[in-house]
This record gives C-alpha cells, sequence and structure tokens, in this order.
C-alpha cells in the first residue's frame, strides 16, 4: 500500500488566520518540499546522508536568515519563517534543523552581536549557501548546563587561542565557519562568542556515527586545540551566558513550528492510511472507535499546537515576546509530534515500522528534538520558574 501525497491539515480554519503572503511563503515551501525533499528523503535517511544537494536551491527561496533584514536577506516576518519551518520539518527534522542552524544560530549571532564589519563578510555568503556554518555551545559533559563550559580563550597580544570540546553539533563536519561560545580566562570567565573559521590549525570535527535518529543530518565533536584567532573575530557585542542563550531561544521558536510540521506529516499520513486500510467484515479502519480516538487526539492537539505557535509569532513580530512563550511552544508542539508520531504508528500497526511510510522517521527524529535546544523537563521549569518566580533547576 504506497504512501498517499500530502493533502494538508487545518480542521479550525487555521488559513483564515494568516495574510496571504504568509500563505504563499508556506504553499511554495510544501511545494518545493514536496518536489525536491519527500522524493529522496527515506533513500537519505537509509544511507545516512545529508541532501547538500538542496543547500543551492535552499539558499535561491531565502530559507537562511529568512526573518533577517539586510545583507540579502529575505526579511520574512517571524510568523513566515515558522511556516517555512514547519514545512521543512514535514519533510525531515534533519533538513529543518540544518535550517535553523544557519539562519538562527549561525547567522543570528553574527547579526545581533557582530561588527558591521563581521556582518559584511560573513552574512551575504551564508544567505547564499556559499558559506555554511555551525554552533559550538553544547559540550561532552554539560547540555543543559551551558554555563559550566570548559572551553576557553586566552588573549594573547592580538588574538586569542581557544581550546576545548563540543558536541552534538549540528553541521560540524561541513561548516566553514564555527560560533564558538568560550569562557575568557582572567577576566572573570565570561562567555563570548568567537567567530572560528574552520580550517584553522587546530580545528578538527569529526561526525557522530551509529546514530538512529537526524540520519539525514550532519552531526559532529568538535575539537579545538591551541585555535589561534585574531582578535577580530571575537563577536564584539556578545557578553555571557545570555548571548548564546538568545541564540537558543531562535531556533527554538523555529523548533516549535516544525514540530507542528512533523505531526501533520504523521496524522495525515495515519488519517489516510485508515480510510483504505480492511479489517473485520471488510471495513475501513477508520470506522472504527479506538482508531477514531486517536485520530480525534491528533488532530485536537496539532488544531492547538499551530493556534499556540501563530500566537508566538504574532508577539514575536510585534516585539512582545518572552521567552518562556517559545519554551512553552517549544515543549508542547514537540511532545504532541511525538504522540502523534507513535499514535500513528500504531494505527498503520507492522506497516508503521517501515519506511514506505515516514512515520517511524519521525519518531526517530522527534526523540532528538524533544531532547536538543532544552530537554521538555528544562523547559518544564522555565515555565515554572516563570509562573511562581521560584527557579527550581
Amino acid at each position: 500500500m504506497p504512501a498517499m501525497k500530502f493533502r494538508g491539515v487545518d480542521f479550525l480554519a487555521f488559513d483564515n488566520l494568516i495574510s496571504d503572503d504568509e500563505r504563499l511563503v508556506r504553499d511554495t515551501t510544501r511545494q518545493f518540499i514536496e518536489e525536491n525533499l519527500i522524493p529522496i528523503i527515506e533513500e537519505c535517511n537509509r544511507a545516512g546522508r545529508f541532501p547538500q544537494e538542496l543547500v543551492k536551491p535552499m539558499a535561491e527561496l531565502g530559507y537562511f536568515g529568512a526573518s533577517l533584514k539586510g545583507h540579502g536577506c529575505a526579511g520574512m516576518s517571524n510568523v513566515e519563517y515558522g511556516l517555512v519551518m514547519q514545512e521543512l520539518e514535514r519533510g525531515d527534522s534533519g533538513i529543518r534543523s540544518f535550517v535553523s542552524v544557519q539562519s538562527a544560530l549561525v547567522m543570528y549571532p553574527i547579526y545581533a552581536f557582530g561588527s558591521e564589519e563581521q556582518k559584511r563578510s560573513w552574512l551575504p555568503a551564508l544567505q547564499k549557501g556559499e558559506k555554511l556554518g555551525c554552533f559550538g555551545l553544547t559540550e561532552p559533559d554539560f547540555g543543559s548546563n551551558p554555563g559550566g563550559m570548559r572551553t576557553r580563550a586566552r588573549k594573547v597580544g592580538a588574538e586569542y587561542v581557544i581550546n576545548g570540546e563540543k558536541m552534538w553539533i549540528t553541521s560540524g563536519s561541513i561548516a566553514d565557519v564555527a560560533i564558538i561560545w568560550a569562557k575568557l580566562e582572567n577576566e572573570q570567565e565570561s562567555i563570548r562568542g568567537f567567530i572560528v573559521e574552520t580550517d584553522r590549525p587546530g580545528f578538527e570535527a569529526d561526525d557522530v556515527h551509529g546514530k538512529w535518529s537526524l540520519r539525514a543530518s550532519v552531526t559532529s565533536g568538535l575539537s579545538l586545540q591551541d585555535v589561534h584567532v585574531p582578535e577580530c573575530n571575537l563577536l564584539p557585542k556578545s557578553n555571557g551566558l545570555k548571548s548564546p542563550l538568545m541564540c537558543l531561544n531562535q531556533a527554538r521558536y523555529g523548533i516549535a513550528w516544525g514540530g507542528i510540521g512533523a505531526a501533520m506529516a504523521c496524522y495525515d499520513s495515519a488519517l489516510q492510511y485508515s480510510l483504505v486500510r480492511k479489517q473485520f467484515r471488510d471495513q475501513p479502519i477508520a470506522s472504527h472507535q479506538l482508531v477514531q480516538e486517536k485520530l480525534a487526539w491528533m488532530i485536537t492537539e496539532i488544531t492547538k499546537g499551530q493556534l499556540l505557535v501563530l500566537q508566538v509569532g504574532r508577539l514575536k513580530d510585534a516585539d512582545k515576546v518572552e521567552h518562556q512563550h517559545i519554551s512553552m511552544a517549544k515543549r508542547n508542539n514537540v511532545w504532541v509530534a511525538l504522540e502523534c508520531a507513535r499514535m500513528a504508528r500504531d494505527i498503520l500497526g507492522a506497516n508503521g515500522i517501515a519506511d514506505d511510510y515516514p512515520i517511524m522517521r519521525h519518531m526517530m527524529n522527534l526523540e532528538s528534538v524533544k531532547t536538543y535546544e532544552g530537554t521538555h523537563d528544562i523547559h518544564t521549569l522555565i515555565i515554572g520558574s516563570s509562573v511562581t518566580g521560584i527557579d527550581a533547576f
């Protein structure tokens, strides 16, 4: 029984809440994914291959740094950017991760914390996909507690010398540049960001192998051994842990939209399958109460998740969003997506584990998405702190 083409998921007239421009951005991205990613993604997942041939076409559509202004960037609204992330992750979490890193974790810190010269030097090339980047914050021993990082930068004359290890870095081995976060020695160990070209002596990137998740994405460990960078490579406006956390907020926002995209893919596959798969008295399994209960749960939670990210996007466009709003959206929508994947797999039975359908791939990917950019539990504590005024970390 072949997989069927995605038909869209809109139970509560969501399209009436978005503008013509926003709908055009979404539909253009949806078409791009259908025509370019869907035909190859299962092969990429099997082979553990990142489809690098899609980098240039995505750049031409303005997906890199899409919500930034100037420097060749598309200048999309945050809602438009979110709809792009939704459709990319409906295709595959690894593709959305790649675009998120390039946009929110590489271009954004240069845009927000960089000098004018750094912006002119890097942003146009990154926007065009001529240069690829990665973001080095997480370390082997410090994930949810990035402030404990051991990477250090030492000022030596007109240079900084950086030593440390980073882990679980998307695009690490294909990146031309890394945004590395390190503690400055002899300066109260304040955390600062550095632009580090990956061809500098002492910089090494090794891919993580044996992944069951995000197989169509490059994941690497970084090693920096006495890597010398000129003083002009310091991001001058970066100051303290707040700076990388601001970058993570940008990425988490995109993830919140992306989770809904993955949930849509799983729901639509399960719905279409249930209407043609027959069991018991030659009736489609969609006629059975337990299947309908699962489908009803999925469409209800997807609809709630759509409204949640739309409101967060509207607040972001009005410059009124708070980090706890983004935490709520990321926490809820990725959890909903993972539950949708599990229910969809159940509806498909044994067929649910075969890559004739996208469900098991999304399920495995979402296990990683639930963990990175702040785990489900960390976002729970962020929301809890916001409503009680008491930190429970």
